[in-house]
């Protein structure tokens, strides 16, 4: 049975060109970049080349761009870094009920530490108000964290609206682009962010590999310390393939993003208009909002989500975030969205990429409406 991938939100298949690009990096040319020597110095070049090309596809300086080992740590970089700055808790931090573990797990261990933490919901369609922000706001408030685009059904923040707010009253402001890099144009400057997360797995490079962009003049506190890579900002000797692999996912993303954009909502509008069709009353959630193009996020009234995906093991999808995967996973988007517990119970995620053919699209709207109609009729 060949299986149909609907599921890239949750991660990518690595790109050929990004093996291709990591491949000498895992054989011949294994130097260490503090090297000296010409193995140490190519590879030293080489990471300095991934870095420009990163730099290039969220628009920011090259020693703004931090390598990190993912996108958690370098969420949890960005959050402890400025909410423990010193080696002191202090002060009051906002971020939202939608966000990914990854973001709310940190902001809980530092409150946990001594700082205070004020969590705000979104409206009815999955969107933080940026009055919401602004009301929150206190007069010790360091960090503000909201993201981007929401991973489970992809609605996209006002961010740069967000930020204005911040800013006026100089509060520091990350957003998680995880989800939204390589689907929708996220330059730092047109965000007005101050720290940006990126995670490669999410981005057709590897796991393992990931980003924090620190704009510059930001004091962090490292959240790992020894010899003093990376500006000094994350210790450790850097993960030269990976980083040539990041490099060459994010040049990839620059070059196809108008592109693959087109071809995932034209997909996306597709599979809904088979499901529209021949489920009544099928919900899409924040289907009235600004969403990523890839993204769908379904609910399937009258029935379990959980057994409906225990149906059709040939599709791959998800309940919500990958990250909880369970049956019995409650989501926290959808419950501050307000959206009723029989619609949350039958909740599916698609999204789609690269690779996702028109053929799959079709036969996976198929099996679906099968299921479906399997479980109510």
């Amino acid at each position: 049975m060949k299986q149909i991938y609907l599921d890239y939100n949750a991660t990518t298949p690595i790109d050929p060109s990004v093996v291709e690009a990591m491949m000498p990096f895992l054989t011949t040319h294994f130097g260490n970049p503090s090297s000296s020597h010409s193995l140490g110095r190519g590879a030293k070049e080489s990471i300095e080349d991934a870095r420009a090309k990163v730099s290039a596809l969220i628009g920011c300086d090259r020693d703004e761009v931090i390598f990190t080992g993912g996108g958690t740590e370098a969420s949890n970089m960005a959050i402890k870094g400025i909410m423990l700055a010193g080696g002191q808790a202090g002060g009051h931090m906002i971020t939202t009920a939608i966000e990914h573990p990854a973001t709310l797990a940190p902001a809980r261990f530092v409150e946990k530490m001594g700082c205070e933490l004020t969590i705000v919901g979104c409206n009815d369609q999955g969107v933080v108000e940026p009055q919401a922000i602004a009301d929150a706001i206190r007069p010790n408030t360091r960090l503000v964290s909201v993201m981007h685009a929401n991973n489970e059904i992809g609605t996209v923040q006002p961010i740069r609206e967000i930020a204005e707010v911040c800013h006026q009253h100089s509060v520091i402001v990350h957003t998680d682009a995880s989800q939204s890099l390589g689907k929708l144009p996220a330059f730092v400057d047109q965000l007005d962010v101050d720290l940006m997360t990126i995670a490669g797995h999410k981005l057709y490079a590897p796991k393992g590999i990931g980003v924090l962009f620190v704009r510059e003049g930001l004091d962090l506190e490292p959240l790992l310390h020894g010899a003093g890579h990376e500006n000094g900002m994350r210790a450790g000797t850097e993960n030269t393939p990976y980083i040539v692999g990041l490099g060459q996912a994010a040049f990839l993303a620059a070059s196809l993003l108008d592109e693959s954009a087109g071809i995932s909502e034209a997909l996306r509008e597709r599979f809904w208009k088979t499901i529209s069709q021949h489920v009544p009353r099928a919900v899409v959630h924040g289907f009235e909002v600004d969403r990523l193009p890839n993204t769908i996020s379904i609910a399937f009234p009258g029935v379990s989500a959980f057994e409906m995906l225990k149906r059709v093991p040939e599709v791959c999808a998800s309940l919500g975030s990958a990250c909880h995967s369970s049956g019995d996973h409650k989501s926290g988007t959808l419950g501050a969205m307000g959206v009723a517990p029989a619609l949350m119970e039958g909740t599916i995620r698609f999204s789609f990429g690269r690779k996702t053919t028109v053929e799959e699209v079709d036969r996976a709207a198929s099996l679906m409406v099968e299921a479906w109609e399997a479980m109510v009729l």
